[in-house]
């Protein structure tokens, strides 16, 4: 891709295929060119006239006539055209434009260069390179002046007419890359605006994951322990179906919340959340009693890794501990179950972890997982 950025509005600025400038004939720009070309066809009337004196009879007449408005519906299509074209293929329409102003050489001589301002505005509609457009503009002018030494002599009105058609032509470039600039901030707006409803919908599946398999977890706990004890200690087991319906009953407001919005996370209260989880498991929590340590920025972060660390504990360990550090730079949850199930440089872990890890890689910090000290699993985050 050519370094200049307005090669063609609307094209892909970093790889893939070189899209077309409006993408149709039917685009709004599209049709305010029509409206635009067909006003400036006007100045064609002043061909017809020499086209019937120098025409020697009713049929070269007509045939010249016909000529002039196959030439004015060429120039109408010239720039709509050339923005559904590739760019090698751009300058085509200018170019078939130019050969049919040669049409009328037998009828008004090298006065066809009189509409070659036509031509030069459909080379600068067709937005090519600025290196590119100014080649083409200048050597049109180049033959137009030659056509005035053929036609005229040499003196210096041969300049009027070229300079007409170079400056009118530039004139119509810079509008075209103009519209171009404008199209292109319009598509990259809307790149944008698609990138951030798909940056919300990762953010709420994410948050519903995580706060669903955290609840989840610990809800099926608790009713498991609570089965276990309806025979045994029927009043605890009252007490764990009413923890559960609690959970429940939280889970479904953190996702209405979340789903909202305006759901936040506490380390906190991760911790002594963490704490009931680990206790109804069986695991015995090893838990920081201040969270002094960690800077406030960080503690949403930290209460994000408590949570999807002491999930994984409850539900995969088959552990007897569970260890929870957090200081200024790192935070670290252990436990001394059945350790990595994966090799300790495969890292991608589950949703849970991809997740976690696009939070911590977002706030600048880094996620690893590998073997305990205890001899289990091992979740760290380097802030």
């Amino acid at each position: 891709m050519t370094s200049d950025r307005f090669g063609g509005p609307g094209w892909e600025i970093h790889s893939g295929p070189v899209r077309a400038p409006f993408a149709s004939l039917t685009t709004r720009p599209a049709m305010r060119w029509y409206l635009g070309a067909a006003f400036s066809l006007l100045w064609l009337v002043t061909v017809a006239p020499d086209v019937v004196t120098q025409s020697s009879g009713v049929l070269a007449t007509v045939a010249g006539i016909l000529l002039v408005i196959v030439f004015a519906l060429a120039f109408l299509a010239s720039a709509p055209l050339a923005w559904t074209l590739p760019r090698h293929l751009r300058l085509a329409p200018a170019g078939i434009l130019l050969a049919l102003s040669f049409t009328l050489f037998p009828w008004i001589g090298w006065g066809v260069r009189g509409i070659w301002t036509y031509v030069g505005v459909a080379i600068g509609m067709a937005v090519m390179p600025i290196l590119v457009t100014w080649a083409a503009l200048l050597g049109l002018g180049a033959l137009a002046v030659l056509a005035g030494v053929l036609t005229e002599g040499w003196d210096e009105n041969v300049f009027w007419i070229p300079a007409i058609i170079v400056s009118i032509s530039a004139m119509m470039a810079a509008f075209a890359r103009n519209l171009a600039a404008m199209n292109e901030l319009r598509a990259t707006r809307d790149r944008m605006a698609q990138l951030a409803v798909e940056r919300e919908r990762s953010r709420v599946a994410r948050d519903i994951h995580d706060i669903l398999g955290h609840s989840l977890t610990v809800i099926t706990v608790k009713a498991e322990l609570a089965g276990r004890l309806v025979d045994a200690d029927p009043a605890r087991a009252r007490t764990e179906i009413g923890d559960v319906e609690q959970l429940a009953r939280g889970a479904l407001a953190d996702v209405r919340s979340t789903v909202a919005g305006y759901r936040g996370v506490s380390v906190a209260g991760e911790l002594v959340a963490a704490r009931a989880a680990l206790e109804a498991a069986g695991i015995t929590p090893d838990l920081p009693g201040s969270i002094d340590a960690v800077a406030p920025a960080q503690r949403e972060l930290a209460g994000w890794v408590v949570r999807e660390g002491v999930t994984n504990v409850v539900r995969h360990a088959a552990a007897s501990v569970c260890r929870v550090r957090l200081d200024a730079a790192e935070i670290a949850i252990d436990d001394d179950g059945m350790g990595p199930v994966v090799a300790a440089a495969d890292t991608s872990g589950g949703n849970g972890l991809a997740g976690l890890r696009e939070r911590v890689e977002a706030a600048g910090g880094v996620l690893s997982v590998g073997r305990s000290d205890l001899g289990g699993f091992r979740l760290r985050v380097r802030l």
